[in-house]
């Protein structure tokens, strides 16, 4: 399956799973999973949250930030992938000056 961002509706999603600002995200969702493009606005975060039946990996595009997961901090920046197992939390943080673009899969796992 391909999947075409730029022909997904672009959404605001403001204060993300509890966080600070907003995220601007394109996302595919069914029952399997979860794929979004989006990006976090300086100083804006997704709140920290646990991921009790699924897990995600977020690749960073451009732009840098960090990441609390399972309360340490990981520097984030181009390149970079962080993977959060199902069972485990994390939060998502853009303490840079520029958009964080990620490019973040998060698929269902069974229970």
């Amino acid at each position: 399956m391909l999947l075409n961002f730029e022909q997904i509706e672009e959404k605001v999603i403001p204060k993300m799973r509890g966080g600070e600002g907003e995220m601007i995200t394109r996302m595919f969702v069914n029952e399997d999973t979860k794929i979004m493009r989006g990006r976090l606005t300086p100083g804006s975060t997704i709140g920290l949250h646990t991921h009790e039946t699924d897990s995600e990996m977020i690749c960073i595009l451009s732009g840098t930030g960090k990441v609390l997961c399972d309360g340490e901090y990981e520097p984030l920046s181009a390149g970079s992938v962080h993977y959060c197992p199902k069972g485990h939390e994390h939060s998502l943080i853009n303490d840079g000056t520029e958009d964080l673009e990620i490019l973040a899969m998060i698929p269902t796992h069974g229970a």
